[in-house]
């Protein structure tokens, strides 16, 4: 089959995927092994790509966003509700003990046993790919396989962070950076009743966020026009978080949602932290998150702007994800 491994992190200008011809993977007795109809470009992929991440599968496949057609049914996954021909999502999250302290008190997402789709184990920049069973997601209707795929890491991350963030009803978020995860959050919220405002420095996400009825538009570091009760640091650049807790209210919180980010410069504590304000950090999600956002994304239509790639340009999508050139979500296209 053909897919994408990362055989050399580093600088995506220099080359660290190859496009190979690969085995076909051999799901095992608990997996379902399914064909790739769409693989969404993350930007956690170019930490792995990059080097940013370390290496925890020398030659991986990345890719956390698949929607795919299951093909094999694993024998010990058979009976548990899932059967040839279904379309089911396969998400970064892949593998917890269910044993430690952290599992049992429904906080699997920091298992420190716990094991990744395209960073620990292959994912979905190729023609197929395995999960087990209990780490698949049913997904919702209403969306065509490459509008689907975002919602599988940039949507389920997104509405962690909204979590994370514990936005009022009726309160007002600020969005610093708006990508892929950035405009489906921002819809979540605004359904939700908050008041949205962003904060980007490109001037196409300024308009999509304007296009999707943010309140306000702002340069990345500018203060919006009133104070936030609560913020979320979506670009992976630290030096916008103090500029993000200023701009927060008494008992504000900063949620940051992305796996990598730059230093933060040093704090004031007057200007920064005083009267509880706080900063939180998102690590991963459990699949309760995933099975709560996937069901009000069928509730709710989320308008998503993605851009297809065909699979054989799987590196020029990383590319110009690094450069920011384009809005919302790429997605690969077998």
């Amino acid at each position: 089959m053909r897919s994408w491994r990362v055989r050399r992190p580093g600088p995506i200008e220099t080359g660290p995927l190859d496009a190979e011809r690969t085995p076909v993977p051999v799901p095992g007795p608990g997996d379902l092994m399914v064909r790739v109809l769409a693989c969404g470009v993350c930007r956690t992929d170019l930490h792995v790509a990059e080097g940013d991440l370390p290496v925890r599968r020398t030659g991986v496949v990345p890719g956390h966003e698949v929607v795919g057609e299951v093909v094999v049914v694993g024998r010990d996954a058979q009976g548990k509700g899932f059967a040839v021909g279904d379309r089911v999502g396969i998400a970064w999250l892949r593998h917890t003990c269910g044993e430690c302290k952290f599992c049992l008190r429904g906080a699997e997402n920091l298992c420190p046993h716990s094991a990744y789709t395209g960073w620990d184990a292959d994912g979905g920049y190729a023609e197929l790919a395995c999960v087990p069973w209990d780490y698949a997601l049913r997904l919702p209707s209403g969306y065509s396989d490459a509008d689907t795929a975002p919602l599988l890491c940039a949507g389920i991350i997104g509405y962690r962070a909204l979590l994370r963030a514990a936005v009022p009803p009726g309160g007002r978020l600020g969005i610093y950076g708006f990508g892929g995860s950035a405009h489906i959050a921002a819809q979540v919220a605004a359904a939700r009743g908050a008041e949205v405002h962003v904060m980007t420095r490109d001037p196409a996400a300024r308009e999509l966020a304007t296009a999707l009825g943010a309140a306000s538009v702002r340069g990345a570091a500018e203060p919006p026009p009133v104070l936030l009760d609560s913020a979320i640091l979506f670009a992976p650049v630290g030096e916008l978080a103090p500029a993000a807790l200023a701009a927060l209210d008494r008992g504000g919180i900063l949620a940051i949602a992305g796996i990598h980010l730059t230093d933060i410069p040093a704090l004031n504590y007057q200007r920064h932290l005083f009267q509880e304000r706080e900063i939180r950090s998102v690590t991963a999600n459990t699949r309760a998150d995933a099975r709560e956002f996937l069901a009000f994304a069928g509730e709710h239509r989320i308008h998503l702007t993605t851009h297809g790639y065909s699979l054989d340009r799987a590196d020029r999508a990383l590319t110009d994800l690094a450069h920011g050139r384009f809005t919302g979500a790429a997605v690969l296209v077998p």
